[in-house]
């Protein structure tokens, strides 16, 4: 069989433009999955409940595919050089002291019928309190042995948070138990009480509203980390409870920023808050809404 030169010229040609073209791209794609990386590094540093294998995952195939075509890759460079940037800026400068101040509010704490203390992340395998969660629970006893108020409000956490995870009532209550083991409630120790089933600082401001409620409340006093009690203070207020802010220490970081680490982490809450608040504004359940659910508010034994 006869074949045609100038057809396999064609065909020869094709396929060389292929390879060429493959090659071109695989370096592309190759740039945009580390860039895809770096985000999901970045998201991994700064996220806190929500920064899922999935997510992560999904941060570096989409670099990959942006990275494919020159448009896409145009603009993931120029969006990943500002982020870098910025990140930069954060680091290397106090630039988010003024940012970070706004976020806290501190109240003189007076006699008060509850003393909530907010939610924060639980470890897991261990079923030990995190950081931010003993320095809640310890500031909240410390409001109690001082008289400001007979009980405490301890947060129990939503599967949405991890169906497999210790809750935190149950790793504050026992930490509570050991520390004042004699005779128990009303002897040894606060009277507790948990807000059950929550997800959101609005959850936990919802059960305690339905709780003041039911049992007469007039003020509580509201125990979270610093970064956290401007927001917090507000949802409680926006309900109509009064609620005096005495956060706990932040055993996060330096709240001066002296140093580059402690930047990151003040950035990182500085974008959780104003996520957070976005957040609110967007979407949510309305509060009329929530306010019945606390027939799981009980006493802890």
């Amino acid at each position: 069989m006869k074949v045609d030169p100038a057809a396999q010229e064609a065909r020869t040609g094709a396929a060389n433009a292929r390879r060429r073209l493959d090659f071109r791209t695989l370096p592309r794609v190759l740039g945009g999955l580390a860039v895809g990386a770096g985000l999901a590094l970045f998201a991994a540093l700064l996220g806190d409940w929500r920064a899922t294998p999935g997510v992560l995952l999904g941060l570096m195939g989409l670099g990959a595919a942006l990275g494919a075509a020159p448009l896409t890759r145009r603009l993931l460079y120029g969006g990943a050089g500002g982020l870098a940037l910025l990140v930069a800026v954060c680091l290397l400068t106090p630039v988010l002291r003024g940012p970070l101040d706004r976020l806290i509010v501190r109240d003189a704490p007076a006699r008060a019928d509850a003393i909530v203390v907010l939610g924060a992340r639980v470890q897991c395998g261990t079923a030990d309190p995190g950081a931010a969660l003993l320095a809640r629970l310890t500031r909240g006893l410390e409001l109690w042995r001082s008289g400001y108020a007979p009980r405490l409000t301890l947060s129990e956490q939503s599967d949405v948070l991890g169906p497999d995870c210790v809750k935190m009532d149950v790793v504050q209550r026992n930490l509570v138990r050991r520390l004042y083991p004699v005779g128990g409630y009303p002897v040894g120790g606060p009277e507790l009480l948990r807000l059950a089933d929550v997800t959101t600082t609005r959850d936990e401001a919802d059960r305690t509203l339905a709780l003041a409620r039911r049992l007469g409340w007039k003020r509580v006093i509201l125990v979270t980390s610093p970064w956290h009690s401007r927001r917090a203070k507000a949802l409680f207020e926006g309900r109509g409870l009064e609620a005096l802010s005495v956060p706990a220490p932040e055993t996060g970081f330096d709240l001066t920023l002296p140093q580059p680490d402690d930047r990151l982490a003040a950035l990182r809450v500085v974008l959780y808050e104003g996520l957070s608040r976005l957040k609110a504004r967007v979407g949510g359940a309305p509060p009329a809404q929530a306010q019945a659910q606390c027939e799981r508010c009980v006493t802890l034994p």
